[in-house]
C-alpha cells in the first residue's frame, strides 16, 4: 500500500474545496481529479494505468451522510455518488487530458445511471475543487457538446467538490484483486459495448 493510501485509510475522508485536504498535507502531493462514472471499480480500472496517474481511490461523495457504507450508498438515500479520486502528475498528464479522456469512458447521455447500474449513486459527474478545475471541466464539456458523435443530450453534471469518503478496502483495486469476477461484471453490464456505440471505440482498451 502506498503512503497516500495509508493516509487515506487513516484519515477516513478527504475534504476538497475547503481548508483541509490530503493534497495540502503532503509537501509534494500529486494533483487530484474527482469524477463519478457509474461503478467505481470500472472507473478505477479505466484510469489507474494511464501514464501520469499514480493512484485511483474509490469512494463516495456529493451526499449528506457522513462516513457512509457501500450498503447505505447503494440504497440511494445518502445523496452520494460512487466516485473516485484520481492522483496524477501534471508534468506528465494534464487535467485537461484526463477530463477529455473521462468522457470517452462513460455514457454521458444516461440520466438514470450507467449501463446496467441505475439509480442516483451511479450517475455521472465531475467535481471541481477550485475555479481552475471548474473552467477546465466546463471547457471540456462544451467541447463534447459541440463535437459529440451522437444526437442525445449530455446530462453529466459539473458540481463543486464535497467531502470524499474512501470506500471499504475490498473495493479498492477490485479489478486486480478479483479479475475474473470483474471481467464478468464489466462484460455482462454492457459497459464497453455501449461506449463503443457512442464513441466509436473503447478508449480505455489502450491501457489494458
Amino acid at each position: 500500500m502506498t503512503m497516500k493510501n495509508t493516509l487515506t485509510r487513516t484519515l477516513g475522508l478527504l475534504v476538497f474545496g475547503g481548508a483541509a485536504s490530503l493534497s495540502s498535507m503532503l509537501h509534494a502531493a500529486p494533483q487530484t481529479m474527482v469524477v463519478a462514472g457509474g461503478c467505481f471499480w470500472c472507473v478505477e480500472s479505466d484510469f489507474e494505468l494511464v501514464q501520469g496517474v499514480s493512484d485511483v481511490v474509490s469512494g463516495y461523495t456529493g451526499g449528506h451522510t457522513e462516513n457512509p457504507t457501500y450498503k447505505q450508498v447503494s440504497a440511494g438515500d445518502t445523496g452520494h455518488f460512487e466516485a473516485v479520486v484520481i492522483y496524477f502528475d501534471d508534468d506528465i498528464v494534464s487535467l485537461n487530458t484526463l477530463a477529455n479522456y473521462y468522457w470517452k469512458t462513460i455514457d454521458p447521455t444516461d440520466a438514470e445511471g450507467q449501463f446496467c447500474d441505475k439509480g442516483a449513486p451511479y450517475k455521472t459527474a465531475m467535481f471541481y475543487q477550485n475555479d481552475q478545475q471548474k473552467a477546465v471541466f466546463e471547457a471540456s464539456l462544451a467541447n463534447v457538446k459541440k463535437n459529440k458523435p451522437f444526437k442525445d443530450d449530455v446530462v453529466t453534471q459539473i458540481l463543486p467538490a464535497k467531502t470524499f469518503y474512501p470506500a471499504e478496502e475490498y473495493h479498492q483495486s477490485y479489478y486486480t484483486k478479483n479479475p475474473i469476477r470483474y471481467a464478468y461484471y464489466r462484460a455482462s453490464c454492457g459497459r464497453d459495448n455501449r461506449i463503443e456505440r457512442l464513441w466509436g471505440e473503447v478508449a480505455s482498451h489502450q491501457y489494458h
